[in-house]
């Protein structure tokens, strides 16, 4: 058995280009993982941001900050990627080392299968296709 992950850096995502434009307005494909749900591939956003975001408006929660930079992934990219049979994964952290919880789902997912790779003499891991 053979459980490699195939992924693109930063691809260009042809359904997210405007045509009065002629170029991408949206970009959600960080990294673009073939086959990853399904027969769907995966468009996975990585995005960063800082846990003291918005400190002043509600006062300090944990994980605020990285829910809230999930949550408007979702609403920005899942839909566009969805109605061309992609996946969207949002990929968020924030610099004190939480993560998101799609995040959380999708490295551990990685892990399985490079853990799987490794424990088998065949095994590839995860590689990236420039």
């Amino acid at each position: 058995m053979c459980s490699w992950i195939p992924a693109k850096k930063e691809p260009p995502v042809n359904f997210l280009t405007d045509p009065s434009e002629g170029r991408s307005t949206l970009r959600p494909a960080d990294v673009l993982v073939f086959g990853w749900k399904g027969r769907k591939h995966a468009c996975v956003d990585l995005t960063g941001v800082s846990p003291l975001a918005g400190f002043r408006e509600n006062g300090f929660v944990a994980r605020q900050a990285v829910l809230k930079a999930e949550s408007k992934k979702v609403e920005k990219h899942a839909k566009a990627c969805e109605d061309n049979q992609h996946a969207f994964v949002p990929l968020a952290f924030d610099t004190f080392g939480s993560l998101a919880p799609e995040a959380v789902r999708f490295l551990s997912r990685v892990q399985r299968v490079v853990h799987s790779n490794f424990s088998t003499p065949q095994g590839r891991g995860l590689f990236l296709v420039d």
